[in-house]
């Protein structure tokens, strides 16, 4: 009889668990499939094409799993659910994000400088500066890789808490590069580790970090270094929740957005690579309605903008950038008749024919350290 008991139980645990498996399998595939994740800010993976080749060589079944990870039914509520469990038993880590004091989430970015990648992206670097040293002087050239939060508040860590290596990753950069060219974001920014210089809940650095950092370029170019009091500073909203937050899928405190508005004010115009030539402006205030709040600077990012001013000293920069640089072009207003600005994630233009075409005195490359180690547009460079 308990034999018989035993075997019933057996049978309606494997059905549960099929039915749990293949149901929730079949409920993913029957749901129709979202293109981007507003919460994540990112494009979610598509349901590949059954070729043989691809899956022969393994990349079909590789691509698959990517779909139905991101593309799982009630996905953001099970990763919610999952880190609400891992905070309730004390863990200080998930998904490669540290709970840290003050509310910080603080991604540790594990192996992202170790990889192939991110060692072709610092002979990429090396070799475009190489290459344009000559014609512009290294005077004219800069780079600024600006490091992570984890690498810069460490004082909010859990104890004992490891880096990705990001510092080591940009002591190597530096290496590479003539002393002239190079602008050593770590220690700028160490200086103000107490202040609030990352967001909480996001990736990118705050406003304030990226005036830090363009008073030390100003003063390495010999540019007039601004002050705190030449701005008023607008907190535009406090109900930010970044990209960090949404990988973990839970719910924090809000991180405000500043704006440094110039007393000096400066004309100027804005133009996105379109065929009308649209007009911007610095700021997206309809961008603060959305998800995406910190696209406020130039409403997110644009393949090629094109900014005039009103100085006129024959100064034209070309800036190539992550979207680390949108809220620190702002600052460069005053200095620049023209100021290009160029994301090699979103053209297929080579940057050989920009350059030679565009009649640049100066040129400033700015990432994150992160996103310059993954990123694969970085080839362009060379191109």
């Amino acid at each position: 009889m308990a034999s018989k008991k035993n075997r019933w139980q057996s049978c309606v645990t494997v059905v549960v668990f099929c039915l749990l498996i293949f149901g929730f399998t079949a409920a993913t595939i029957a749901t129709p499939s979202s293109e981007f994740s507003e919460t994540e800010n990112r494009v979610l993976a598509g349901m590949p094409d059954v070729k043989i080749k691809t899956v022969l060589s393994g990349d079909f079944e590789a691509a698959y799993e990517e779909y139905l990870t991101d593309q799982f039914v009630l996905r953001n509520q099970w990763i919610s659910l999952k880190t609400s469990v891992e905070r309730l038993s004390l863990k200080r880590e998930s998904k490669d994000i540290y709970f840290a004091e003050d509310g910080y989430l603080i991604e540790k970015h594990t192996g992202v400088f170790s990889t192939s990648m991110a060692r072709r992206n610092i002979a990429a670097l090396t070799e475009f500066v190489q290459q344009y040293e000559e014609s512009f002087g290294t005077e004219h050239i800069s780079v600024l890789i600006v490091p992570n939060a984890v690498d810069i508040l460490q004082d909010k860590l859990p104890p004992f808490a490891e880096s990705g290596g990001g510092i080591d990753y940009l002591e190597q950069i530096a290496e590479n590069l003539p002393e002239d060219v190079w602008l050593d974001g770590v220690s700028v920014l160490s200086e103000h580790q107490s202040e609030e210089i990352y967001y909480r809940t996001d990736h990118h650095w705050k406003t304030l970090a990226a005036f830090y950092a363009y008073q030390a370029w100003a003063k390495k170019q010999g540019y007039v270094i601004p002050k705190l009091e030449d701005y008023k500073i607008q907190t535009v909203t406090d109900c930010f929740e970044g990209t960090v937050q949404s990988k973990l899928g839970i719910r924090t405190e809000g991180d405000t957005i500043e704006l440094f508005l110039p007393l000096k004010k400066h004309a100027y115009t804005v133009y996105a690579e379109d065929t009308d030539r649209t007009e911007k402006s610095l700021y997206d205030y309809t961008a603060l309605d959305t998800k995406d709040k910190y696209a406020v600077y130039f409403g997110g990012n644009e393949p090629f903008l094109k900014i005039k001013t009103e100085v006129e000293n024959e100064r034209k920069i070309l800036v190539i950038k992550d979207s680390y640089a949108n809220c620190f072009i702002p600052f460069m207003m005053g200095e620049f008749q023209e100021i290009d600005v160029l994301d090699l994630r979103y053209t297929n233009q080579r940057l050989s024919e920009i350059i030679a075409e565009g009649g640049y005195t100066d040129i400033l490359i700015l990432y994150n350290a992160s996103g310059f180690a993954e990123d694969m547009s970085i080839s362009k460079l060379t191109n």
